[in-house]
């Protein structure tokens, strides 16, 4: 197999399985069947929303490169367009209006990484040379592109720059909607707050323990306790305390990735930073990727992942009534050329 973009696909990828020119990768599994089974799963008629506040963490200590939302009021003839009196020359309304604007960094709460989050260096053409390419053979650079507003050099927040997702953009997750049946898996109950890296064995264990059947086309949810941590720390995070808070799962162990492949989970969410330990077990100077999970996942297989989701009270409501599944529903933003996206995801029993 091969297309226009690739002669040569990652080993234990499935880069044109759902087509040439595919960009939702395992979301394909998210059938009318399969949504139809997630419907059955709600009995209860009860709603968990399942996002932080988008303000949390709170700061950058977790990430130096990503900001809290700033919310500002649109500029509404020359005057703040906030509590602003609707007036014309001739009368007086009695309307008060108010607008505002956000500044969103995509990734610093509740989200989706797109595909085009994470690629890697692969030989796409078999003729020796590494290229930096995304899922399913699109290209950086050409399919994700930058681009200066004008000649000067980038500024230090890279303010002047423009990006867009030409391919890959989550604006087709958000076409697809996103709604199929979750499947929770409470690592918290079984391995308490700490810090706590899960590979195959642990996850085989819990599966085993709590009788969860995982099957293709689910979305695997991942409970720790890490954004509860995150919610009571009322947006001071303590990055000391988090770094040992909750499990993570280890990208490096083979058994763990060859079962992400095998069992068809559609997507895969944690209510921690980013879903791995970060960084991964070390496997000398020059060995593969810092995260090795991320590239599994978003590279090869086209699974998209979900971060710092809110499912501690989903969690708990579910094990008190010996269940696992429910209804999922969790669309991005329709953003075009978007790489992440915030969202709100809601979760129904």
């Amino acid at each position: 197999m091969s297309t226009a973009r690739w002669k040569n696909r990652p080993d234990g990828s499935n880069w044109g399985d759902f087509g040439e020119d595919d960009q939702l990768g395992r979301l394909n599994l998210l059938t009318p069947e399969r949504t139809r089974a997630a419907v059955a799963e709600v009995v209860d008629g009860i709603s968990f929303c399942l996002s932080l506040p988008l303000d949390l963490p709170g700061g950058n200590v977790l990430n130096p490169n990503r900001y809290p939302p700033q919310l500002r009021p649109t500029r509404r003839h020359g005057a703040m367009g906030l509590n602003f009196r609707l007036a014309r020359v001739d009368a007086l309304h009695t309307d008060v209006l108010s607008d505002d604007v956000a500044v969103l960094h995509l990734q610093y709460s509740t989200q989706w990484d797109g595909l085009a989050h994470v690629g890697s260096m692969h030989d796409v053409h078999g003729d020796g040379v590494l290229r930096a390419v995304y899922y399913n053979g699109y290209a950086a650079d050409e399919h994700v592109v930058a681009s200066c507003d004008d000649a000067g050099d980038i500024d230090a927040q890279g303010a002047n720059v423009r990006s867009r997702a030409l391919a890959l953009g989550i604006e087709h997750m958000a076409e697809k909607a996103v709604q199929g049946r979750g499947v929770m898996v409470d690592l918290q109950a079984h391995f308490g707050q700490g810090r706590h890296i899960v590979g195959m064995d642990d996850l085989h264990q819990v599966l085993v323990a709590d009788g969860i059947a995982v099957e293709e086309g689910d979305i695997l949810c991942l409970h720790t306790g890490f954004a509860d941590a995150v919610l009571a720390m009322d947006g001071t995070p303590d990055a000391s305390v988090l770094a040992q808070t909750g499990c993570v799962l280890d990208g490096r162990d083979a058994d763990l990735l060859k079962w992400i492949s095998e069992s068809g989970v559609a997507a895969i969410v944690a209510d921690n930073y980013a879903v791995e330990a970060y960084p991964a077990r070390s496997m000398g100077p020059a060995c593969c990727a810092a995260l090795p999970l991320h590239e599994h996942c978003l590279f090869k297989l086209g699974v998209h992942l979900g971060e710092l989701w809110h499912l501690g009270p989903l969690a708990r409501h579910l094990r008190e009534q010996g269940r696992y599944r429910f209804l999922l529903t969790a669309p991005p933003l329709r953003l075009p050329g978007a790489i992440a996206s915030p969202m709100t995801p809601v979760a129904t029993v």
